[in-house]
């Protein structure tokens, strides 16, 4: 179901940007489904996928049903989003979201007879609204493992066992490999590593002391990017905005950096994010660095520019 309100540790964490949810039409765009991205081979999408499948059929009798909460330590608590969330970022792939209607815009659309393991599967039971309110991770055989209700958990079901699987499907989306770094990586691929890498490694405050590992946001971004090869050379967020050259929303590449305000309509940055790729963004703030979808209402309101500080060639 659709979690507007996670509490716990997940809603420390998503701060002011867990509110204002997009209103998505879930009608596709019918085009081929994705195989494999060129610079990822099919084994190695297929192994991520086994990986995949084997975490969350691990938590089966682990972790129980929650619309409210998430409890990513034993005993578990999940909702069918959160639930796929987590057992994609423990195996190095940060969908950015938990929600269904976001998670829906990612990846690439996929037909119901072209399912391959490891592909998002989406249904809407509700009469109302226009977003899906369930969604589940396809293992094969025709088969989806997914938190399903308070009664039954974690539960793997046949997609024409019942007619809630037949009658209420919607569509389906495959985040793997877009989600994934490109073989071989790429500068961008390599930046947004060693972001995520130290995602729970740092602090963020309004001072910076490299040594210790606490940054001031722009000063994580610099401290990143150093790390990766690239010199930015500010540790400021106005100074930080005059770099690069400046590339429009619908072109973003993994590496850029996204900038927003705080006040709508104004031009200087309060918030600095690297595009992650597919919609995703690595923002660093005081509850930390966390990732998020562009998407979300705050964003899409908040949006100033992107520079694109690296060579994507």
């Amino acid at each position: 179901m659709n979690k507007r309100f996670l509490s716990t540790t997940l809603a420390l964490t998503i701060g002011f940007s867990s509110f204002g949810m997009v209103q998505t039409a879930i009608q596709p765009i019918q085009v081929e489904a994705a195989t494999t991205n060129a610079q990822n081979n099919a084994q190695a999408v297929a192994a991520k996928a086994d990986q995949l499948i084997q975490t969350g059929k691990s938590l089966m009798g682990q972790a129980t049903y929650s619309n409210s909460v998430y409890k990513p330590t034993y005993p578990y608590k999940f909702s069918c989003a959160s639930f796929l969330m987590y057992i994609f970022e423990k195996n190095g792939v940060d969908l950015g979201t938990y929600n269904e209607n976001y998670m829906i815009q990612q990846g690439t659309y996929v037909a119901r007879n072209q399912l391959q393991k490891g592909d998002l599967v989406f249904f809407k039971s509700k009469k109302t609204g226009t977003d899906p309110d369930h969604v589940g991770m396809y293992i094969g055989d025709n088969k989806i493992i997914h938190m399903a209700d308070t009664k039954q958990n974690i539960v793997i079901s046949d997609l024409n066992s019942k007619p809630y699987y037949t009658e209420n499907y919607v569509s389906a989306r495959r985040v793997l490999p877009t989600l994934l770094s490109a073989n071989p990586a790429t500068k961008g691929d390599k930046i947004v590593e060693n972001a995520l890498t130290y995602k729970n490694k740092v602090s963020i405050s309004s001072t910076t002391n490299e040594s210790s590992l606490r940054f001031t946001a722009p000063a994580f971004v610099d401290f990143i990017y150093r790390k990766s090869g690239v010199k930015l050379g500010s540790t400021s967020l106005s100074g930080l905005m005059s770099k690069g050259s400046t590339v429009a929303r619908a072109n973003l590449k993994k590496g850029d950096l996204v900038f927003f305000n705080s006040v709508k309509g104004s031009k200087k940055p309060s918030l600095v994010g690297i595009y992650a790729g597919d919609h995703r963004i690595i923002i660093p703030n005081s509850d930390g660095v966390m990732t998020r979808v562009l998407f979300v209402d705050y964003y899409a309101q908040h949006y100033i520019t992107a520079k694109r500080v690296i060579s994507t060639k």
